[in-house]
């Protein structure tokens, strides 16, 4: 099931989106179909894709990443490959949905990157879970681009500034449900920039999988429906490139995970 966030003229909806239909619920957030006995509702109206505005499948509570989680991306950039996941946090106000426009100031940041990632969302409170139970908490999956100012990242010497500005977490389009992907570890990352393919990985070379990472995260944190996991990105980001290329104004990022679908965003720098 996929399920969509959308907005038609200044009404924000929820829905199961099917081809160019969305069969709208009565629900405006989706942490509605994350509580015990929540009933999944169908109000009978169905509206057009292309009359609708997608938003951010929703506004995390608070969002966790995983860096240098594929071997080849560590290796590329020069950094070990880490013998534990490597965690840091992402600002909710970085959220973006897909269509809307990443940007930032010319005087912060002229090194934008992208990284292609899948996006863990959980559905249910998780504290110190096992591996072998961690897929139970999952409600879903969407796609993720962590976007990075890799000046930044140098400068500060830690990452919270460089992966959490504002526009920086575009997510979306959709959310498919959990049990629609009976295996995480089988998914292709496509990024491509101006049309032009940067990143190109399976989900099935992470270092540490999704089931030990909600194992592994939910030891430190307790873990909220609503909370959404990056899971680190494959090799080909621009910094590693040869010259480096970053994104700039006018460019055009998307993300594409089958069966989860594209994220495209354009940039703008102010």
């Amino acid at each position: 099931m996929k399920l969509l966030r959308y907005a038609i003229g200044e009404q924000t909806y929820c829905g199961v989106l099917s081809g160019d239909e969305i069969m709208r619920l009565g629900i405006r957030d989706l942490r509605a179909l994350m509580m015990p006995d929540a009933a999944f509702v169908e109000t009978g109206v169905l509206d057009k894709l292309g009359d609708a505005r997608v938003l951010p499948p929703l506004m995390p509570g608070k969002i966790l990443a995983i860096g240098r989680n594929y071997a080849e991306h560590a290796r590329e950039l020069e950094n070990e490959v880490p013998s534990e996941p490597l965690v840091f946090a992402i600002m909710p106000s970085a959220v973006i949905g897909d269509g809307d426009i990443i940007e930032w100031e010319a005087e912060m940041t002229a090194q934008v990157d992208w990284e292609g990632e899948l996006a863990v969302i959980i559905g249910q409170t998780a504290r110190k879970v096992s591996e072998a139970e961690a897929q139970d908490f999952v409600f879903g999956y969407t796609v993720a681009n962590d976007i990075s100012a890799r000046d930044l990242q140098s400068r500060d010497k830690q990452w919270t500034r460089a992966k959490g500005l504002d526009t920086f977490c575009p997510l979306g389009p959709a959310v498919v449900s959990a049990d629609a992907i009976p295996d995480p570890q089988n998914l292709r990352i496509v990024t491509t920039v101006d049309g032009v393919e940067k990143q190109n990985g399976s989900t099935a070379d992470m270092i540490f999988d999704v089931r030990s990472l909600i194992a592994y995260l939910s030891r430190a944190f307790t873990l909220q429906p609503g909370d959404v996991i990056l899971t680190g990105t494959p090799s080909g980001v621009g910094k590693a490139q040869n010259p480096p290329q970053f994104l700039g104004d006018g460019s055009v990022v998307s993300v594409e995970i089958d069966p989860l679908g594209k994220l495209t965003n354009h940039c703008r720098v102010l």
